[in-house]
C-alpha cells in the first residue's frame, strides 16, 4: 500500500493523468455530439478536439513548475518534452493524416486496386488511420485545459 500512496501523492503525476483521461472523455463527447454516432476508439485513440497530448504534457510541465520551481531541471525537461510533443502533433502527425486520408480515397478509388490487392489483400485491405494529428486549435484547447487541470489539481495538494 506504500506504492499506491506515493502514487497518489505524486501531483506532478496525477495532474498527467487526469489531463490525459479529461481530454479523452470531451474528445469522445464532441466526437459523439458532432457525429451523432459513439465511436469508442476515441476513448483512447489520438487526434481531435481538444489534444490530450497537449493537455497531458501541459499539466505535466504546470504541476513540475508548481512543484519544483520554473529554475528546477523538473521544469526544464517537462518544458521541452511539452514543446516537442506539441509541435509534432501540429506538424509531422498532422502531416501523416492528412496523408492517410489521401491515401484511403486513393484506395478506394483506383481502378487497379483489384491488382494491387493480388499483390497483399490484407495489407491493402485495412485502411489507415486518418486521426493522427492536431490543428493549431486542438493543441492549444489541449495546452489550456492542462494547464487548468493542473492548477486546480494544486489546489488539492497544498
Amino acid at each position: 500500500m506504500e506504492i499506491w500512496k506515493e502514487l497518489t501523492g505524486n501531483q506532478v503525476l496525477i495532474s498527467s493523468v487526469i489531463g490525459w483521461i479529461i481530454a479523452q472523455a470531451l474528445k469522445t463527447l464532441i466526437d459523439f455530439y458532432l457525429n451523432k454516432n459513439f465511436h469508442v476508439e476515441r476513448l483512447t485513440g489520438s487526434g481531435g478536439m481538444p489534444s490530450s497530448h497537449s493537455a497531458t504534457v501541459c499539466a505535466l510541465t504546470t504541476s513540475a513548475g508548481l512543484c519544483y520551481g520554473l529554475g528546477s531541471f523538473e521544469f526544464a525537461v517537462s518544458f521541452v518534452l511539452a514543446m516537442v510533443v506539441m509541435y509534432d502533433a501540429i506538424g509531422v502527425r498532422r502531416e501523416t493524416g492528412k496523408q492517410a486520408k489521401l491515401l484511403n480515397w486513393i484506395m478506394s478509388e483506383d481502378p487497379l486496386r483489384l491488382k494491387i490487392n493480388e499483390l497483399n489483400a490484407e495489407f491493402f485491405q485495412e485502411t489507415l488511420k486518418e486521426y493522427v494529428g492536431h490543428t493549431p486549435l486542438q493543441v492549444t484547447a489541449g495546452a489550456i485545459l492542462g494547464i487548468a487541470i493542473a492548477l486546480i489539481a494544486d489546489l488539492f495538494y497544498i
